[in-house]
């Protein structure tokens, strides 16, 4: 950490060119109007000028590195009120594209004159590559297997045998002269086929406190639905209910299709989600809401209870997202977790292994805040 600056900051030695500018990029989002130092001299700020704070995003990029950049920019929008601005092309064009600034502009559709939408598109769209480019591979490979895994035969062709699960069946069988198992039977996985093996349901919250959850979640909802063997229903929800899986072929069309935003009512999404269920034994229902209900709690409790009790394979996610902890309803989460569906905050890095746990109809890895690694849940 280096300090200096004016005779407020107390070290007597005066900054210069770039650590100046750094100081001043600083000063004009975390010094604005706080009166620090003798006298309050410490005023700068971005003040309501487009050309000011394109100015002053062009700075922090030259001066910051990105992941830093990013954090300002969410501060700006928050603190500086400048979410309005980001309805012009120009201010678009020189942001640091991330979540956060996907959600803001997500928040903001329904104003964007047009203009700007294009715009918006591309930075909405850059975005998604990016997350698409660090998830989809590992979640399809991982799917893949837990769906191969999920077809064991029992009279597997030898390329397909599931060496593991074979020799544990057939320990009894060991012969200890020659040092080996007799396999009598055989457990074989088939190869995952053009056909429909799985059906998954998002039914994704859009209220205004899961939009990175709806980010992700959306980009989860096309990778999922590229793989010809899971059938995949994407639902988002807030007092209403809007089916967007005819969209989710481009998961830049399911965002822009999102309501940021507005109450709650978690029954009537499930039970939407719930008569569209055709063959409860192979769907997975992810619920991915902070269990704030507006709804019918009861009735909620008693569809979740129905759809599992009919072979229904139910998860809850509070989060789909890397913002840690979220804030979320407990006692909704607790009586979740008395049905056998444990509800807890996910990463995108972790969402292909619980999805694949649930297909595999084995113990969830629910994190553990407590601890380094998931604990599992069953």
């Amino acid at each position: 950490m280096v300090l200096g600056g004016e005779s407020a900051d107390g070290t007597g030695h005066p900054l210069s060119g770039t650590d100046a500018a750094m100081d001043a990029a600083l000063t004009a989002l975390y010094g604005a109007d706080r009166g620090g130092g003798r006298g309050g001299r410490r005023t700068a700020g971005l003040g309501a000028s487009a050309p000011s704070v394109a100015r002053w995003l062009g700075d922090i990029r030259t001066y910051f590195p990105s992941s830093v950049v990013q954090v300002m920019q969410h501060d700006a929008i928050d603190r500086l009120g400048l979410a309005s601005l980001l309805l012009e092309p120009e201010m678009l064009e020189a942001v640091e594209p991330d979540v956060h600034l996907v959600s803001t502009l997500l928040s903001l559709n329904k104003a964007m004159p047009e203009t700007t939408k294009e715009t918006a598109r591309a930075v909405v769209r850059k975005v998604v590559q990016e997350i698409e480019k660090r998830l989809a591979t590992r979640t399809r490979a991982t799917l893949t297997g837990a769906l191969d895994r999920s077809a064991r035969i029992g009279r597997p062709r030898h390329r397909d045998i599931d060496w593991d699960r074979t020799i544990r069946a057939n320990l009894k069988n060991y012969l200890p002269e020659q040092r080996t198992v007799v396999p009598e039977r055989l457990i074989g996985y088939g190869r995952a086929s053009q056909s429909v093996k799985k059906e998954v349901v998002l039914c994704l919250d859009q209220s205004g406190s899961m939009a990175a959850s709806v980010v992700y979640a959306s980009v989860f909802g096309a990778v999922l639905a590229s793989m010809r063997s899971i059938a995949t229903r994407l639902v988002v929800f807030d007092t209403a209910v809007v089916d967007l899986t005819d969209q989710l072929d481009d998961p830049v069309d399911v965002l822009f299709g999102t309501q940021l935003g507005g109450g709650t009512d978690i029954n009537r999404a499930l039970a939407y989600c719930q008569s569209r269920i055709t063959r409860p034994a192979d769907t997975i229902v992810v619920l991915i809401s902070d269990l704030y209900e507006g709804g019918i709690r009861d009735e909620m409790l008693k569809r979740v209870a129905a759809m599992k009790a009919s072979g229904v394979g139910f998860v809850a996610l509070l989060a789909l997202s890397d913002e840690g902890a979220p804030a979320y309803d407990r006692d909704h989460a607790a009586a979740l977790a008395a049905l056998g569906a444990p509800a807890f905050a996910c990463t995108p890095d972790l969402f292909p292994e619980v999805m694949a746990a649930a297909m595999e109809r084995r113990p969830i890895p629910v994190p553990d805040p407590d601890l380094p690694g998931p604990a599992l849940a069953r």
